[in-house]
């Protein structure tokens, strides 16, 4: 399958041009430079000229997949691997792209197997022992002018365990920005699950160019202490 079509000579030159985006630029584009799009193995293959004052050059080669040209949110073949890593490990660290929007499809998947959830930010978090599994105190802000005081909340899951309807299969505990937690903190939170059994544990560890997972007892380091015992005995 070969086409041609027209595109701006600044988008022709610019090798970061979204593959997404060629739907886009087929039939709207018009003048400066000549670009051919080549199908190859399943492989859409982008090669762009640049005219000169001698000759057309070639100056740009752009290759993706198809899943760039029906939607990358849509095509999601391992939401299966997903949920059987959620109910093996119970805690895993996640690694989102930086657009954001694809870790929701995998929430939503999780949501129609009867879990609820607690979205909660890492950031002023606090201690996660004391704030997800003991009564702990929080002070308001007093703007300089009211007495400091000091009111006491709930654990927040074991408030939420307490509500979930009999017919729930848990609660999902998803934490946004886990990547300023600390290993200590990351831990607790893998051993979570251990002490809640109806608790599963998310963690947004940080950024990937695809949506990706991995236990997050891996990522705190526990496996590998799990495993030092073993060897040495």
């Amino acid at each position: 399958m070969a086409m041609t079509i027209s595109m701006p000579k600044a988008m022709a030159a610019s090798a970061s041009m979204p593959a997404g985006n060629l739907e886009k630029v087929v039939g709207i584009w018009k003048g400066g430079a000549n670009c051919t799009v080549r199908m190859r193995g399943g492989i859409v293959i982008l090669r762009t000229k640049r005219k000169t004052r001698s000759s057309w050059s070639s100056s740009v080669t752009i290759r993706c997949g198809i899943e760039d040209f029906i939607g990358g949110d849509l095509v999601r073949l391992d939401l299966g691997r997903w949920l059987s890593d959620v109910e093996e490990h119970k805690a895993l660290a996640i690694y989102t792209p930086h657009e954001g929007g694809y870790e929701g499809r995998y929430l939503t998947r999780l949501r129609y197997q009867g879990y609820h959830f607690l979205d909660l930010s890492a950031r002023g978090l606090g201690d996660p022992e004391t704030t997800l599994t003991k009564i702990h105190p929080v002070c308001p802000a007093h703007l300089g002018k009211q007495p400091i005081a000091r009111w006491y909340f709930p654990p927040e899951v074991d408030y939420r365990l307490s509500f979930l309807a009999p017919n729930a299969k848990g609660l999902v505990v998803w934490i946004i920005e886990a990547k300023v937690l600390s290993k200590s903190e990351l831990q607790f939170l893998a051993l979570l699950p251990s002490l809640r059994p109806k608790v599963r544990v998310i963690a947004e560890c940080g950024n990937w160019r695809k949506f990706m997972w991995k236990p997050l007892k891996e990522i705190a380091g526990l496996s590998a202490m799990e495993e030092a015992p073993s060897s040495l005995s």
